[in-house]
């Protein structure tokens, strides 16, 4: 599977991903072949490109579970972008409190992880569903460090609401490949509104806070340098979402990145990004799990086929050189590791379980229990 720009979409292309309307309405199966009449839709929409299929790729898989993520997504797109123009517009909240407990209510409460598909962007969308899929993220989360309630909304709240500066810049703003001073321009913009928070939406200050603290943090992050700051919890927790949702999603300029080195780029920095926190996020969804195939740091092409719990990045593969099998965890592997996910055919599904589980491996893939 990979990222296609729209303007190098072409004919017979396959589709890795539905496309639905606005409205949630399935406009595109996956693996339907692209037609001129199709890529001319998909201009219209504005998306800046698709996940395509390899020619002899197999359709990966989707559980119900991963459809209905996809449908809630689209769904609820529309309801944030509402109520951020109506927070700019009349300087309070309408709709933030029932949003962020629907969010909540379908991914605040999860005792297993979920495949975290990455939705279709445009230009137009690209704030609304940014906020949206951080809200998320910060949902399961918050769950799994165990936060009350009353802990839970503000995060929530600064989740829907960080980049809500962003709707402020004129309209033939470009974001992609910004100069020196377009990106101050844009910075300027994100932290415009956080004042506007103290007053318009509940719990404003705290909601507050946590914006301008994990925006300090991403900060860090881009310059290499702590702080030594002490950030709140919420805070901390969105910055990791902020960031995962921003490296791993189609983008702007440039082709997503994976969720191994968005990972990696966490968990590396523990002075900037709280490590408890950054547990929590891949606790939360399927990284490297049995089907995905990987590249090791000794230039071999592997399958995946036992997720490690304790340590994400380390599991037990099986070469596609020699077909032996790879325990990742173990001592005397120590100087081979997963360089990333393989940018072609990194899906696949497809391999004889039924041999696994002779030689003592239980094989359990993403939706089974």
């Amino acid at each position: 599977m990979q990222f296609v720009k729209t303007k190098d979409l072409k004919e017979g292309m396959r589709l890795a991903r539905p496309i639905y309307s606005k409205e949630g309405v399935l406009l595109y199966e996956r693996d339907s072949r692209l037609t001129a009449q199709g890529i001319g839709s998909i201009v219209n929409f504005g998306l800046i490109g698709l996940y395509i299929l390899e020619p002899a790729e197999p359709v990966p898989p989707m559980t119900e579970e991963d459809l209905e993520f996809e449908r809630f997504q689209t769904m609820s797109v529309f309801s944030i972008q509402e109520e951020l123009r109506h927070i700019l517009s009349q300087k309070r909240q309408a709709k933030l409190q029932i949003i962020a407990d629907r969010i909540l209510k379908n991914y605040g409460h999860l005792e297993k992880k979920i495949t975290f598909i990455q939705s279709l962007r445009s230009r137009e969308d690209y704030i609304f569903k940014h906020s949206l899929n951080v809200a998320i993220l910060c949902a399961m989360m918050t769950h799994r460090l165990n936060l009350k309630r009353e802990e839970q909304l503000p995060a929530m709240f600064a989740a829907i609401l960080h980049d809500m500066g962003k709707l402020t810049l004129p309209p033939e703003a470009d974001l992609a490949g910004l100069t020196e001073e377009s990106a101050r321009a844009v910075k300027k913009a994100e932290t415009s509104t956080y004042d506007l928070l103290e007053d318009a939406v509940s719990d404003g200050t705290m909601v507050r806070r946590i914006c301008m603290q994990s925006e300090k943090l991403l900060s860090e992050a881009e310059s290499g340098q702590a702080s030594g700051m002490k950030p709140v919890t919420g805070a901390r927790i969105l910055a990791v979402a902020d960031f995962y949702d921003a490296m791993t999603a189609m983008q702007l300029e440039g082709a997503p990145r994976s969720e191994v080195e968005a990972v990696r780029f966490l968990m590396e920095r523990p002075e900037i990004f709280e490590p408890q926190v950054v547990r929590a996020l891949v606790d939360s969804i399927n990284i490297l799990v049995p089907g995905i195939s990987v590249e090791l740091t000794t230039g071999e092409k592997a399958l995946v086929i036992r997720e490690n719990e304790q340590n994400i990045l380390r599991p037990t593969v099986l070469s596609f050189r020699d077909n032996s099998i790879i325990d990742l965890d173990l001592d005397a592997n120590r100087d081979i590791g997963v360089a990333d996910i393989m940018k072609t055919l990194d899906n696949r599904y497809i391999f004889d379980t039924e041999y696994l589980e002779k030689a003592g491996f239980s094989v359990t893939a993403p939706g089974q229990s």
